[in-house]
């Protein structure tokens, strides 16, 4: 299969290098240093579950030098979303399928307005890993996996093709759930709370989960993303924060959700698509989210200056 791998960071580095390791013909877009790096010393990747470098990578700087993909991974962060979408377009072919993996809900809305709702999956994936340098990937905690179905939760003949050409890639689990849709709303139950209440304590996962503070914040947190998906109906299923928490008891000590990585390092991050969706749905659904509304209020002139709107 044709897999193109737009944005080759913590997760699109990741996945890509592990399905080009198992033999599928994988082109990297990249840019800048990454690109670079990518021509000149390939892709390395250090995994707990075994490392292993692409030496000689397929590697272009323009979508339209690697021409139709069957499969294109969307791996950028979700506030360039948009741009992504209208620069995939040289990617495109009658029968290309789009799988998004950002952090948030809305990436599969947004990219059917661009390229058609036909040509997008609903998706997201399952890892911690930080880009350590350009090329140069760092995966802990446990096993990533790849999620995708189709938007309107029918199981089609394409996500089946397309689960049974990347399940034997090694390093990482392919699942197809019955809704995608509930999928997406479960990872963001899980991960918009870890890094909004990791970003603002400015602390790993080992001591949101063990300050009993922290821990009843992040909570909270959840129960409010949990209110917002049944005035959505949303089938998030019972016992939702239980099952988030059992995540998050399970990651390493000093784990953190790269948007509290990306707001520690005064970089521009997800907080608009993440805490700044709980608090846009739970106005528009009449659903009180004051935690994440303190989140959002102490991240926002951070995340101004990250983006150059304010100097402090």
């Amino acid at each position: 299969m044709r897999i193109a791998i737009f944005g080759v960071g913590a997760v699109g580095g990741y996945f890509g290098g592990r399905l080009a390791n198992a033999g599928h013909d994988v082109i990297f877009v990249a840019r800048g240093e990454t690109l670079s790096r990518l021509q000149t010393h390939g892709l390395e990747v250090n995994s707990v579950l075994g490392d292993f470098v692409i030496r000689h990578p397929q590697v272009v700087a323009h979508p339209i030098e690697a021409g139709p993909a069957d499969l294109v991974l969307l791996a950028v962060k979700a506030q360039h979303v948009r741009e992504a979408g209208r620069a995939l377009a040289p990617l495109i072919g009658p029968e290309t399928a789009v799988i998004p993996l950002q952090n948030g809900i809305e990436a599969p809305s947004l990219l059917a307005e661009i390229l058609g709702r036909d040509h997008v999956l609903g998706g997201l994936c399952k890892i911690f890993s930080t880009r350590l340098a350009p090329a140069r990937i760092q995966h802990g905690g446990f096993p990533p996996a790849l999620i995708f179905g189709e938007l309107g939760q029918a199981k089609t003949e394409r996500v089946e093709r397309i689960r049974s050409a990347l399940e034997p890639a090694s390093g990482m689990s392919v699942v197809t759930p019955d809704d995608i849709e509930a999928a997406l709303w479960n990872k963001f139950l899980f991960v918009t709370p870890l890094g909004g209440v990791g970003a603002v304590a400015r602390a790993p996962a080992g001591v949101l989960r063990e300050v009993p503070e922290t821990r009843r914040m992040l909570r909270a947190a959840m129960e409010e993303i949990v209110a917002i998906a049944r005035k959505r109906n949303i089938a998030l299923g019972d016992g939702a924060p239980d099952r988030a928490f059992e995540l998050i008891d399970g990651l390493p000590a000093e784990a953190t959700a790269s948007m509290q990585r990306d707001v520690m390092a005064g970089e521009p991050s997800e907080l608009e698509y993440q805490t700044g969706t709980v608090v846009r749905y739970g106005e528009e659904s009449g659903v009180p989210t004051p935690v994440h509304c303190a989140i959002y209020a102490a991240l926002l002139p951070s995340e101004l200056r990250a983006a150059g709107k304010l100097a402090f």
